[in-house]
């Protein structure tokens, strides 16, 4: 594919229906770049994240930072996804695997990335239509995912009953992922490309998610990556959007998440 061809088809959300449809993508992502790019920029604080330019073809854009130590390329991309879909037949062995492990992150890293970085070559004014078919995506590939593993999963609005003076109301809360067992909410979770200004809600969440009920329910959070572009062409570095002191002081005295 060219790289206008990449843009058309990864614009349409419904291209992406299973997990093989990720794979294919990014095969076709990582063939292109392989040899169609202007330069790739090595970040100078950072030299583990690497950026790609386009060329004319693509604004001459630079993409997000990528981790190069989980990017895979089209050499090594066919190799990661088969072993990939063994770890999905055997995902209860894979625990205490480390190299199994990494494998099943770098191959979903490099699946989302793929689509978050072809979205970098748009014109600056798409933007924000970018960032929303990206996440929505991520959300999507998640939950294809434990629903491949046997999880039954998905996205919507939990209602919560709450009675104050003999009424009954409810309160509504959307959420990115919802585990069930039945009709019994197992765990919820929060699936996002970025953590920047993310953090603060995940935690509150479940601290009024479980005091309205009355019950622990486990909550849990999947961040794609924790650093975005900083500076100028020649001199681009990363800066991390985790906000630590938040993640530490709403561990320590609110409630930690389960994952």
């Amino acid at each position: 594919m060219t790289l206008s061809e990449l843009l058309d088809y990864v614009r349409v959300k419904t291209n992406f229906s299973a997990i093989n449809d990720y794979s294919c993508f990014c095969e076709e992502y990582l063939s292109f770049v392989k040899s169609n790019l202007q330069a790739i920029i090595v970040s100078k604080n950072e030299t583990i994240y690497i950026f790609f330019q386009y060329k004319n073809d693509g604004n001459f854009n630079v993409t997000r930072p990528i981790n190069s130590k989980l990017m895979l390329t089209i050499d090594n991309f066919e190799a990661s996804k088969k072993n990939f879909i063994y770890a999905m037949r055997h995902i209860n062995d894979v625990h205490s695997d480390n190299d199994i492990r990494y494998n099943i992150n770098a191959y979903v890293y490099t699946c989302q990335q793929a689509i978050g970085a072809a979205l970098d070559a748009l014109p600056a004014n798409t933007g924000n239509v970018a960032r929303k078919i990206h996440g929505d995506l991520f959300e999507r590939f998640i939950r294809l995912i434990l629903l491949d593993i046997g999880i039954s999963v998905r996205d919507g609005i939990v209602h919560i009953p709450i009675s104050i003076d003999d009424e009954m109301f409810n309160m509504s809360y959307q959420h990115d992922i919802i585990i069930e067992n039945g009709d019994e909410i197992k765990a919820v979770g929060s699936v996002k490309t970025s953590s920047k200004d993310r953090i603060d809600k995940i935690f509150i969440d479940k601290f009024l998610h479980n005091r309205l009920l009355g019950i622990d329910i486990p909550h849990f959070a999947v961040f794609l990556q924790d650093v975005q572009r900083k500076g100028r062409a020649q001199n681009y570095t990363v800066g991390t959007t985790f906000l630590t002191g938040h993640f530490k002081g709403y561990t320590v005295k609110l409630n930690p998440l389960d994952g």
